[in-house]
């Protein structure tokens, strides 16, 4: 298999195993680099339960050759994992200190053409490119849990970033099913973390002052706003909701009304007490459901949204 067929995941824990069924179902192999001596087998068994989903949404047979499941190895060293990769994913904790250290392990052994993305959510590029003599090849690659169904990632360079490095990032994650946005610029939180953590801290004002308990605030967002949301984005979908006039008519009609609101949007930071208050709120709503069964229950619906749009490429 060619080099720009064969990648590396470092870090094996939910998002990284995320990672590899994403790679495998593309018709590339895998390395898995992970210190845990449990990887390979949680690993093994995320797959098994990802690929019918993966092949429900047909992107096991996108490849040459098709994805495989079984086009994988596991390392203990993750200079060994990188050897010979076209595209690294790195997705260890988000310890600045870990990072660096994995980093400082795999830089001499990372082929020099080879792209690494980090699939750092809170950590900045800047922060991580810290951990190298030369970050040329270090992207940021932040995807969306579950990135074997979640179509977005988010993807950044900067000045040490080699020339064509984002581009061929890009290109690589359009092979294998992603939609990329760019981040021009760096801010903690990228882009749609930052939109998530907005509409969350005005969720948990409204529990928080009694308005709604946490399940009717839930179900107001999945079924309201989130629906319109899986297909467009916020300001396309109020340019279509003042008919012929678009978002200009839009503006004038509901400038008002908007400011109003925002000048009563909640100010709060999660404390324990808040916490509390929520735990208690989703126990409630998950009504005896596990984890898992609710996590299959998510890939499953999150699937039929994404045949039903057309929105996984």
């Amino acid at each position: 298999m060619s080099k720009s067929q064969h990648t590396a995941i470092l870090g094996a824990g939910v998002i990284g195993a995320s990672w590899a069924s994403l790679f495998l179902a593309s018709g590339r192999s895998v390395a898995v680099y992970d210190p845990s001596p449990k990887a390979e087998t949680t690993v093994r068994q995320y797959i098994d339960n990802a690929w019918p989903v993966l092949e429900q949404l047909g992107l096991t047979t996108q490849g040459t050759s098709g994805g495989d499941p079984d086009n994988i190895s596991f390392h203990n060293n993750a200079a060994a994992a990188v050897e010979g990769t076209g595209f690294v994913q790195e997705s260890v904790p988000e310890r600045i200190e870990i990072k660096h250290a994995l980093y400082r392990d795999i830089e001499s052994a990372l082929p020099a053409d080879a792209v690494i993305a980090s699939s750092a959510s809170g950590l900045t590029l800047s922060e991580m490119q810290a951990g190298w003599k030369n970050p040329k090849a270090l992207v940021l690659g932040h995807p969306f849990n579950p990135p074997h169904l979640i179509p977005l990632v988010e993807v950044m360079g900067n000045e040490k970033t080699t020339a064509g490095v984002v581009e061929k990032a890009e290109a690589f994650y359009k092979a294998v099913g992603k939609v990329t946005i760019r981040v021009n610029k760096e801010v903690p939180g990228h882009v749609a973390n930052r939109l998530q953590a907005a509409v969350w801290r005005e969720a948990i004002h409204m529990v928080s002052t009694g308005v709604a308990s946490v399940e009717d605030v839930d179900t107001a967002m999945w079924a309201g706003p989130g629906l319109r949301w899986s297909v467009m984005g916020p300001t396309m979908l109020f340019h279509l909701g003042a008919g012929e006039g678009g978002l200009d008519e839009f503006c004038k009609r509901y400038s008002d009304s908007f400011n109003r609101w925002w000048d009563d949007l909640g100010e709060l930071h999660l404390d324990p007490a808040i916490a509390t208050e929520l735990i208690r709120g989703v126990v409630a709503e998950a009504d005896g459901v596990s984890a898992a069964e609710l996590g299959a229950k998510r890939d499953a619906m999150l699937a039929a949204v994404l045949t039903a749009t057309g929105k996984l490429r």
